[in-house]
């Protein structure tokens, strides 16, 4: 699912891939593999046919070796993890935390590929695959790497959860001006999929997207209030701006009845006698003193 939102552009809401699909896009990638490796071996015979045997092999092997592992690494590096089989079956390789990943990550999962996929011919990596929860192989085990599904079909709208009762109407008077739809985004996404991550990656992404909306607002951090509490409490405050700004602007109703004009002579009305109000003096008010509002602090949660 297209979700991602983090600040590397990576979907938040992680469906790990399961073995069938990961396994259509490891044949989708081999026979792209494959395919180039023929083409490339009958150039490279044709040019080194001069060469004597010991040469030819070299080259031979050289060239194995480079659509083995250096091919699928450069692709995953340069892709970050959406290969051409994983973009046709809609996967992609991200790490752990949700970032993509980089060139030392295709690396431990290209070497490890090699054992687990075309040494055993891809047992060791069905077993790991069936045992593991979120369906890892050995290669994503020790790169710490995941590979999730990026296009969910039927996937309804997940509504944000409410800030605690506590924080409601805290923040009518923050700027959200310069917040931009990214962010909230980015936002919005994380708190419908919290629940979905480890809490430890939850907490240090929820306290990233608090200090970008900090950084945003202008406005320093609320003291004691949690990450995810602020970001619940901001994008309410957001949420309720929206709705009553669409309020405010909404159409006329369409059943108000508009009086049509009947034809003939307009009367002209003369004046009208009358006893003359007299004019009203005008009263200066009275000065008021100004009133000191105290600072409001950070919020805290109460005890």
């Amino acid at each position: 699912m297209s979700d991602l939102v983090t600040g590397d552009a990576v979907v938040l809401g992680l469906r790990p891939a399961r073995l069938p699909s990961r396994g259509l896009a490891i044949l989708l990638d081999l026979a792209v593999y494959v395919t180039g490796y023929v083409l490339i071996s009958v150039g490279l015979t044709m040019a080194t046919a001069s060469l004597d045997d010991a040469a030819q092999a070299a080259v031979g092997v050289a060239g194995f070796l480079l659509f083995l592992v250096g091919v699928p690494i450069a692709v995953e590096t340069l892709s970050h993890g959406r290969s051409l089989g994983k973009l046709a079956c809609g996967l992609r390789v991200v790490r752990d935390d949700g970032g993509p990943i980089r060139f030392r990550h295709a690396l431990v999962r290209g070497a490890m590929g090699i054992v687990e996929l075309i040494l055993t011919f891809g047992s060791i990596a069905c077993i790991a695959s069936l045992v593991s929860a979120r369906g890892r192989r050995l290669g994503d085990v020790f790169a710490g790497t995941l590979v999730v599904r990026e296009r969910v079909p039927g996937t309804r709208v997940m509504p944000v959860p409410p800030p605690p009762p506590w924080l409601a109407g805290r923040f009518t008077g923050l700027d959200l001006s310069a917040v931009p739809d990214g962010l909230w985004l980015a936002v919005r996404q994380y708190l419908t999929r919290m629940n979905q991550l480890d809490p430890q990656v939850g907490a240090a992404m929820a306290a990233r997207l608090a200090d970008d909306l900090v950084a945003r607002t202008g406005a320093p951090p609320p003291a004691g209030v949690p990450a995810a509490a602020f970001l619940m409490a901001v994008v309410h405050e957001r949420q309720s701006r929206d709705a009553a700004r669409a309020f405010a602007a909404g159409p006329a109703p369409a059943s108000m009845p508009v009086a049509m004009p009947v034809p003939g002579p307009v009367p002209v009305p003369g004046p009208v006698p009358g006893p003359v109000a007299a004019p009203v003096p005008h009263v200066a008010p009275a000065p008021v003193a100004p009133v000191e509002v105290p600072r409001a602090g950070g919020f805290a949660p109460p005890a």
